[in-house]
């Protein structure tokens, strides 16, 4: 099935209520995207006084138990137990001055690490046995013209290189001699290209619509799966809502490889920041599959980025896919045991909630760069409190000044439980670049039912971290109505702050079931038009797909397909209501496969007779449920 330009599941917004408690907790067992790492300020435009933050192109492996992240020009890389908590390594030894870019790494049997990513596209392959020392031995030997390289070593001991990086060149592969400087060994093999007249995601532009442009692709990540050889690849551009990341699949690692009828694997097109592509896939704590990704900010320059991490999963019939669904609220996190990554069921208590502040500056943000102007986003028109819960990255709120004087208060306008806060800083014309040690968020969160009485939610006031997209568990989840930001210190000369987003659990009815929705193909076939009646205050959708057609050559035969896919249902303690508390099921997904066939109808001689001229048709029907064996939970 191709995929739809407009076709949007992920992380719809819509409206909720708001809660209280004491302090956040630092043993947290939830995530939340983007990750909140210390990342690096971008020297790579800093010759145009452009200061940013970035991450992106994230390659993530498991060495020894432990897991390291390789990001994009950061200047170094970040060690983690458990793949929530992260620690930046200041390198040391033979590694990259201006940062490496679209890294690669490879685990070879716990013994040794590799990693390449030189930005000039001429490296050596760098290897250590110590990466916590931050410390890197170099092969002595140079491969030349790589973009965006993957090293894979398979289980036999043989090593091999795969790379690429445009919209005109395929991904390309060839094998290495692991044991002689990882040589070339015999010829170079072109393994797939882009194909956007039949993979409608592939195409260019925000929601696919640049039809001028072709798509880049890119980011190319080899993973084994029983037996198979899941080749994952980036398109169609960082900077847009759709970046994604797809899938062919071979029986070796040169292939030839074949698209898997289901892709993008990872997308997430809507919602507070978008995007999910160029990433890397690994076996996490407790045997589970996470895909980490790219994710587009881009309100000062194209390149603008942070990072991402979704539970992955292959079904029975070894179909490859990232569960993004809520896919920026909380969920569950990688150790939680028993959990996958499952969504919370937290909603976003704030979204276009009313805003008041200490006080906001005056002006708006300069254009994005790094865009055609058919591209370029729309950035901050104003400085306003109200851009804080507007769910998009691009706009922000910015005080007079940056001291600790300064705060904002939202009314949530109903009672609500509180279980989470997140706080994501903005840079604005920050002239700060490369890493910067000492750097802190300080700060606090309150909360209260009248305004007038209030008791801490998150105390940042004694952190002493970089956090610029700072996500707090609250402790003891509580009931309040309006929920106060308190600036204490930033690093930065301007306090902004993108979005003050507050997760947790209303008090309201649920929502009701939606009307008048409907499915227009457009003239591209690609493309397809769904809209449907908003339902007043909700934040997500069930969609449920149903293809039905004749069999090809027999009128009498219908096949049809049907797919389910939930946000998870509301459970309650038996005999309560909803304002006792309730949690969420795990998303429910379900695909059914049915044959019909007409006994009779129309013309049919029988149709006239007796009881049979007052039906119509006569049908006899045969389905299959669940026919991917999707393990679901519909009650307790």
């Amino acid at each position: 099935m191709k995929l739809l330009s407009k076709y949007i599941f992920s992380a719809l917004f819509l409206a909720a209520s708001g809660g209280s408690a004491t302090a956040q907790s630092m043993r947290a067992n939830t995530y939340c995207n983007p990750l909140n790492v210390d990342y690096t300020y971008m020297i790579y435009n800093s010759s145009n006084n452009l200061s940013y933050r970035s991450g992106a192109d994230p390659a993530v492996v498991e060495f020894r138990g432990e897991y390291y992240m390789f990001v994009t020009r950061s200047h170094g890389y970040w060690h983690s137990k458990d793949l929530l908590n992260w620690d930046f390594i200041t390198p040391g030894k033979n590694w990259y001055p201006q940062g490496s870019n679209a890294p690669a790494v490879h685990n070879y049997k716990d013994s040794v690490l590799y990693v390449m990513g030189d930005p000039s596209g001429s490296m050596s392959v760098l290897y250590t046995d110590d990466p916590k020392s931050g410390n890197w031995n170099a092969t002595p030997a140079i491969l030349h013209d790589l973009q965006d390289p993957d090293l894979f070593i398979d289980d036999d001991g043989q090593a091999y290189l795969f790379w690429g990086s445009s919209n005109v060149y395929p991904l390309r592969g060839k094998k290495l001699n692991k044991d002689d400087r990882f040589l070339i060994e015999g010829e170079t093999v072109e393994l797939f290209g882009l194909d956007m007249p039949k993979h409608g995601w592939e195409r260019f532009g925000e929601n696919h619509t640049d039809t001028v442009l072709g798509g880049y692709m890119e980011g190319a990540w080899l993973t084994k799966h029983d037996g198979k050889y899941y080749m994952q690849y980036a398109a169609p551009g960082t900077e847009f809502n759709v970046y994604a990341d797809g899938v062919y699949v071979a029986d070796s690692p040169l292939g030839p490889y074949k698209y898997q009828s289901h892709n993008p694997v990872s997308y997430k097109p809507g919602g507070f920041m978008n995007g999910a592509g160029h990433g890397s896939t690994l076996v996490g704590p407790g045997g589970n599959y996470w895909h980490f990704a790219s994710m587009s900010l881009s309100a000062t320059v194209n390149w603008e980025r942070r990072l991402c991490m979704y539970p992955t999963f292959f079904d029975k019939e070894g179909i490859m896919y990232c569960d993004n669904n809520f896919g920026d609220y909380p969920h569950y996190a990688p150790a939680e045991p028993g959990k996958k990554g499952e969504f919370t069921g937290w909603m976003l208590l704030s979204y276009k909630k009313p805003v008041k502040a200490s006080s906001y500056a005056e002006g708006s943000a300069p254009a994005a760069q790094g865009f055609t102007e058919s591209n370029r986003p729309k950035t901050s028109a104003n400085f306003l409190p109200a851009n804080l819960t507007d769910e998009e990255c691009k706009t922000f709120w910015m005080a007079r000044t940056n001291g600790d004087t300064e705060w904002v208060e939202i009314d949530l306008e109903a009672p609500a439980t509180v279980y989470a806060v997140q706080v994501n800083y903005h840079d604005h014309q920050s002239n700060m670049y490369g890493r910067i040690p000492g750097l802190r968020h300080r700060y606090a969160v309150e909360g209260s039912l009248d305004g007038q009485e209030w008791v801490t939610l998150v105390d940042r006031r004694n952190n002493y971290k970089d956090v610029p997209n700072d996500y707090v568990q609250v402790d003891n989840p509580a009931r309040v109505r309006y929920v106060r930001y308190k600036n204490i210190e930033v690093p930065t000369p301007h306090l902004a702050i993108s979005d003050l987003r507050v997760f947790g659990i209303g008090e309201g009815k649920k929502p009701a079931t939606v009307k008048n929705f409907k499915v227009v193909r457009q003239a591209d076939r690609r493309d397809a038009m769904i809209t449907w009646d908003a339902a007043k205050n909700s934040q997500g959708y069930n969609i449920s797909l149903f293809f039905q057609d004749y069999f090809p050559g027999y009128k009498r035969v219908k096949l049809n397909l049907k797919g389910v896919l939930s946000g998870g249902l509301p459970q309650t303690i038996p005999g309560k209501g909803y304002e006792a508390g309730y949690f969420r099921t795990p998303a429910y997904k379900r695909v059914d496969i049915g044959l019909s066939y007409q006994l009779a109808g129309g013309t049919d001689a029988i149709m006239d007779r007796g009881f049979f001229r007052h039906l119509k048709n006569i049908w006899l029907g045969l389905d299959v449920f669940n026919i991917l064996d999707i393990k679901n939970v519909s009650s307790y």
